[in-house]
């Protein structure tokens, strides 16, 4: 993808873990990358096709001294953040903060931080079968999008399916939804397992009733296996009442593990 390069933005701030270094501050160079497309800007020579690196550099700049850190860790992912947000055309950034007074008591260029921070596409799955099932989706898909790390840039229909288990219990309403977000997995989850607590949701029976149900079945390309955590999701090739909805939203979106589609794994299950 095309970059936006900032070099050595010079700004003045309170970061430090001393109590000095918190009062009297010190120098600070930034250094920011930004990748997104600049086809736009190129053909057109308009100001709106791009990134104003000018305002950029502001605003980084106002909010670098505005926002103390102790570590340059931190102050490095505040600015990551801020483009970001701010600027929705940017779809990766690479910033670093380098500290050239840093009390090191040995001679030395700088100390600096690197992050390196993106946009993510993930898929979650939407089920109810208690209460007004479609509103609990629909409060749902609301939630996700009104936190400040997602937009939901697609949902499927939602559809009626058999429940699965063994328990006996109404049947689902089931759909899916695309996000672009800025949290890791791990956060993504916390963030789909506050929303399902805040619509009452309570894991008493496995395979059991719920009023809301929200699983992550693709981020990326990415394969996690932690503890509380499989993405893909481990169940996603056997499920219809998620490969069905996936279909209409992202029909050539892969599983990362088998290589294949979700066109090609709901014609799997159909074949079955």
């Amino acid at each position: 993808m095309d970059k936006i390069i900032i070099k050595n933005l010079e700004v003045y701030a309170y970061h430090g873990v001393l109590d000095e270094e918190r009062r009297l501050g010190q120098k600070f160079f930034i250094d920011a990358e930004l990748h997104t497309d600049l086809r736009y800007a190129g053909k057109t020579d308009r100001l709106d096709g791009t990134v104003n690196y000018a305002s950029l550099c502001q605003k980084i700049s106002e909010y670098t001294k505005e926002n103390p850190r102790r570590l340059i860790e931190a102050a490095a992912e505040d600015i990551a953040y801020l483009a970001l947000s701010e600027y929705p055309t940017v779809k990766e950034i690479c910033v670093t903060v380098k500290k050239p007074s840093a009390p090191v008591g040995l001679p030395l260029e700088y100390p600096a931080v690197s992050v390196m921070r993106k946009r993510h596409t993930a898929y979650v799955a939407l089920g109810s079968n208690m209460g007004d099932k479609e509103k609990y989706l629909t409060d749902a898909v609301k939630a996700v999008n009104d936190d400040k790390n997602c937009t939901v840039k697609a949902v499927s229909d939602f559809i009626v399916t058999e429940p699965v288990g063994g328990v006996e219990q109404d049947d689902f309403l089931n759909g899916c939804m695309e996000i672009e977000t800025l949290l890791t997995p791990q956060e993504l989850l916390e963030l789909l397992n506050a929303v399902e607590k805040s619509a009452g949701r309570e894991r008493l029976v496995h395979w059991g009733p719920r009023t809301l149900d929200l699983d992550i079945i693709l981020y990326d390309d990415e394969i996690v296996n932690m503890k509380n955590l499989k993405i893909p999701h481990i169940e996603m090739t056997n499920r219809r009442f998620v490969l069905e909805p996936l279909s209409q939203i992202a029909p050539y979106a892969k599983n990362p593990v088998n290589g294949k589609t979700v066109t090609e794994m709901l014609a799997d299950l159909q074949n079955v």
